[in-house]
């Protein structure tokens, strides 16, 4: 049987712009501005305060301009949701010391290339003669170890729940090879946001809980947010429908008085979960107290390679040493934007010593980075054109 490409592509096109262009997000974002002041009434304080702890989520928000189609009580609020922002400066420092002093590869992703450690970032150590490649993923640096058996390859491994999975699955299968190790850098999500609820100057009324995390951990793993501190919470796909969706429903349970777990991305996410995922996870890794930069030791929020598992890391074959690692350059306003405590713009470095191209912070240079985001997308053409598509008023 033939397909007609023309009729997918046109197919495909309709799909897209029912998430982007349809009048039901016009619709919803009406309902939002009704909604909107009968909340207000619900709720302590002047203002609706939505977060969101995804990169990908302040990518669309900021893109599509978002924020200038919500009434003028609502924000929306970037929380924890960068895993490059927040990776130790330690880790880096470690990475940039195997490539330079020790006879290895180190595999890294193109996000962490480029993010400042204590005295230079992975491109800088690459400039200086490191062993230093750019991979896409956990199955490229199996793929470059097993063709190169006589070098040592370091993959560093930052992510949350999304990446741990391929990981671990190839450690319990014993598909790694003995000339591959793992410079474990991985964090857990719903640690940090139970540690921004329990932070005093970071008062909230919703959670939007990020889909591809989701689609691991399932939406069991937010429970907590209305059975623990009685909020609403709406696990979210990632075009404009998805986010403003959310926003919605957020509002209707802060409305009715009832605030429960609701999952919009259902097209994706279950309540259970990949539990394939999981199982491998579990098996491969222990949950530990972990370092987030420039938040500090969040309790059970990282992962460790289990001890039947430790000959996969790096620190069995090689005593690394660095000095004392520094885990934010002096004023930088990272970690307050990671927490949602401050926007990019309140950083005093933001877009003067601190661009995309001169990163001063780790918030500057991942495509999930909100400072990045706010670089490249703030202020520009795509919210007035969103919502003139929409027929709406920025």
């Amino acid at each position: 049987m033939r397909v007609n490409s023309g009729n997918l592509h046109e197919g495909l096109r309709k799909i897209i712009r029912m998430f982007r262009e349809s009048e039901l997000l016009r619709e919803a974002v009406k309902k939002i501005h009704k909604l909107a002041p009968l909340a207000l009434r619900k709720i302590d304080g002047d203002k609706i305060k939505i977060m969101h702890v995804c990169g990908t989520h302040e990518h669309t928000i900021t893109y599509y301009g978002l924020r200038s189609l919500m009434p003028e009580n609502l924000e929306l609020i970037a929380g924890p949701g960068c895993p490059v922002c927040i990776a130790p400066t330690k880790v880096i420092d470690e990475s940039i010391e195997l490539a330079l002093n020790y006879e290895v590869t180190l595999l890294t992703y193109g996000d962490m290339y480029k993010v400042p450690g204590t005295s230079m970032s992975l491109a800088e150590a690459r400039s200086l003669g490191g062993d230093i490649r750019i991979v896409y993923g956990f199955l490229d640096a199996l793929r470059i170890a097993k063709r190169n058996p006589k070098r040592t390859h370091v993959f560093l491994a930052v992510g949350f729940e999304t990446t741990q999975p391929t990981v671990a699955s190839h450690i319990v299968l014993g598909t790694v090879p003995s000339n591959l190790k793992i410079l474990v850098a991985y964090r857990l999500t719903v640690p940090a946001v139970h540690y921004v609820l329990n932070q005093p100057d970071i008062p909230l009324n919703g959670i939007i809980a990020p889909g591809h995390v989701t689609a691991i951990t399932g939406a069991k793993a937010w429970k907590f947010l209305p059975e623990e501190y009685e909020l609403p919470a709406v696990v979210a796909g990632f075009e404009p429908l998805d986010v403003i969706l959310a926003v919605l429903e957020i509002l209707r349970q802060i409305v009715e008085g009832k605030p429960r777990i609701f999952n919009e991305y259902s097209r994706v996410d279950s309540w259970e979960g990949n539990i394939i995922a999981q199982k491998y996870v579990k098996e491969a890794f222990d949950v530990v107290d972990a370092h987030w930069r420039g938040i500090g030791v969040l309790p059970k929020s990282g992962l460790e390679l289990k001890d039947s598992y430790r000959n996969f890391d790096v620190h069995s074959e090689y005593d690394v040493k660095v000095p004392k690692s520094i885990d934010l350059p002096p004023g930088c306003r990272c970690g307050d934007v990671t927490l949602g405590k401050a926007v990019p713009t309140d950083c005093p470095f933001f877009m003067k010593t601190c661009t995309p191209n001169t990163p001063y912070g780790p918030c500057m240079v991942s495509s999930e980075g909100t400072c990045a985001v706010w670089a490249k997308f703030g202020g520009g053409g795509k919210i007035k054109e969103l919502a003139k598509i929409l027929g709406l008023k920025p």
